[in-house]
């Protein structure tokens, strides 16, 4: 039997890299302060990246540290260190775009796995079989290619394929735009990409409408046996800057489709429920983008386009008094007595309830719960795992 898919996660600090290994992840990408593309998350330090390595590997799961800018001459001056460093601190693969970093991980840290980025743009099965005689461990293919394309390049060669399965699209191929060079002077394949793509143009005067060439997300939740059957290595979710909320659900859906898949309990049914639950936390409509069709008028946003947040969250869970059968709550969003809710855990389980009554920190009673990241209390009659969420009830 082959090995059981990967589910990877992205992580932008060390709180959201914790949330998605307990939600279901089997590994989590990271950046660290330098040479990464999502220079504006929050991002890791030496010592976390090794709290990050520590905790992960406890759990039996493993950390990918991308370092895939395009380098220009002055940022080569000091990576050789860094990555020694981050070695140091247990990661267990490197993301890498530029080709020189290869021959060096692999020469001075054998141990430790190269991928090759998304950021590489590789669409041909000719450009893995260089790779692999490079040494590289696994190919992200660029986000471009069809079911089929990336099925021959495995039959051709067999070696571990990683595709995006969910998030934001990038408008230019495979994230290499320069847009956002000209327009704010920040370069996307250094970490510095403004989202250019996501900016509302004047068309011309004669027009009130603006232009956008944004495109819609990525959801393949319906796709995911697809991937398996092909033999596809690792399901990558993108967004690295997105909530904990966003984290736990979209891994936690996920995690519930592959497993459904390998117990051989996957039905039209039960996907249809994951993808209601994905659709209510985006703010963005979604396409299966270039995996099931060429990518046409569908897959864009050109103008009337609305991103709505909605207000589903309400509560992250601190504690459980099981003796008092008493949930603490951080509060997240608005709500009141009668509100349908539903409790979703680490685990996969899913509590629901109608909330009956509010109480404060002092067992108070309350109207309703308005004021958000206040501390409250819940009467909640089963067992609520500790860094569960509560949202309203999805139906």
């Amino acid at each position: 039997m082959k090995k059981k898919i990967e589910l990877l996660s992205p992580a932008g600090d060390l709180e959201r890299l914790k949330i998605a290994l307990r939600y279901g992840a089997d590994a989590v990408y990271i950046g660290g302060r330098d040479y990464s593309l999502r220079a504006n998350a929050t991002n890791f330090s030496i010592e976390e990246i090794e709290e990050a390595c520590d905790f992960a590997h406890r759990l039996g799961k493993k950390v990918y540290q991308t370092v895939n800018i395009v380098f220009h001459n002055e940022d080569i001056e000091g990576i050789y260190h860094y990555l020694k460093e981050a070695v140091a601190a247990g990661i267990d693969a490197f993301i890498v775009s530029d080709p020189f970093i290869i021959s060096y991980i692999k020469n001075n840290f054998p141990q430790v796995e190269v991928h090759v980025s998304t950021q590489n743009s590789t669409t041909n099965l000719e450009t893995v079989k260089f790779f692999q005689k490079e040494g590289v461990d696994r190919v992200v293919t660029a986000r471009e290619l069809s079911k089929q394309e990336i099925q021959e390049i495995i039959e051709a060669t067999g070696c571990d394929i990683e595709i995006f399965i969910h998030g934001a699209m990038c408008t230019f191929f495979s994230g290499r735009c320069t847009l956002s060079n000209y327009v704010t002077n920040r370069d996307a394949n250094r970490g510095g990409c403004s989202q250019v793509c996501r900016f509302a143009f004047d068309i011309d005067s004669n027009h009130d409408q603006k232009f956008t060439m944004a495109t819609k997300d990525l959801n393949t939740a319906n796709y995911i046996q697809d991937m398996i059957e092909i033999g596809v290595a690792s399901l990558k979710v993108e967004g690295r800057m997105r909530s904990h909320y966003y984290l736990a659900t979209v891994i936690s859906s996920y995690r519930k489709i592959i497993d459904a898949y390998y117990n051989q309990a996957l039905t039209k049914e039960f996907i249809q429920e994951q993808e209601q639950i994905l659709s209510r936390v985006a703010n963005r409509e979604t396409s299966s983008h270039y995996f099931t069709h060429p990518a046409d008028e569908n897959d864009q946003y050109y103008t009337g386009r609305q991103e709505l947040s909605n207000q589903d969250y309400l509560a992250y869970i601190l504690d459980y008094d099981e003796k008092e059968q008493i949930v603490t709550i951080s509060e997240r969003n608005y709500f009141e007595p009668n509100t349908e809710v539903e409790i979703f855990m680490p685990s996969g389980k899913v509590v629901s309830f109608i909330i009956d009554k509010i109480y404060d920190q002092n067992m108070n009673e309350l109207e309703k719960a308005c004021h958000p990241e206040e501390i409250l209390k819940l009467k909640v009659d089963e067992f609520i795992e500790k860094d569960s969420m509560m949202r309203l009830k999805i139906k």
